[in-house]
């Protein structure tokens, strides 16, 4: 029994040691989901994401307050200015953008949870090596707990959890993911956008969330 235990100690400090926080590819696109613990939000999105240059494009759709509604919104970070983006009436809605931005990675100081297969290992191809860590970001809006789920090879992110004590838990999971953008123009503004002027807007929306 002694060896047993021995033996898992050694294995989990093995595997403590090899494995290392990683960044995710810079350039993805995919869909992600989102729901909240505390704001009454479920949204599905399609995302299309810019570590290098600090850019998310956002399409979503989902249900706010047991209203549903649809936004496509494009968060340019180096610029601070989030544009709300209407293709169909070509109007823009152009707000400014004070929250942190959060790069898809593992931060350097964040704690091994551990490594399990989703799926299956019974047969190859029926599952997906995957590490999950933890921690806590200080952002502006103050301390933000995490767990967060990634792939073992490419680190391409599956889940994530953020608690904050203003907001609850969030649970956003990833899906679709290609290395890559799926189109590029999704990260520059519209030329509608070029004459929209900065306006305030209702705090308790979901664009405001996002």
């Amino acid at each position: 029994m002694r060896a047993l235990v021995l033996l898992v100690c050694l294995s989990v400090g093995c595997l403590a040691q090899r494995l290392q926080p990683c960044s995710s590819p810079p350039l993805m696109s995919g869909g992600l989901s989102v729901s909240t613990q505390s704001e009454n939000l479920v949204a599905f999105a399609k995302y299309t994401y810019d570590g290098l240059g600090r850019r998310i494009r956002l399409n979503n759709f989902g249900s706010y307050d047991n209203e549903t509604f649809h936004l496509d919104v494009l968060l340019l970070y180096n610029q601070g200015v989030m544009y709300k983006i209407n293709n169909r009436d070509q109007t823009c809605l152009k707000r400014r953008l004070n929250t942190d931005f959060i790069p898809l990675a593992i931060p350097k100081d964040a704690s091994l949870v551990g490594q399990v297969v989703l799926g299956s290992f019974s047969v190859p191809g029926e599952g997906i090596l995957v590490n999950t860590w933890t921690g806590a970001l200080q952002t502006k809006k103050g301390i933000a707990k995490y767990v967060s789920t990634v792939t073992e090879f490419g680190c391409i992110p599956v889940s994530t959890l953020f608690s904050t004590d203003r907001k609850g838990w969030v649970v956003v999971s990833f899906f679709n993911n290609i290395i890559g953008l799926a189109d590029p123009q999704d990260l520059t503004p519209p030329p509608f956008c070029s004459t929209a002027h900065p306006e305030e807007e209702d705090q308790e929306t979901p664009t405001v969330f996002f």
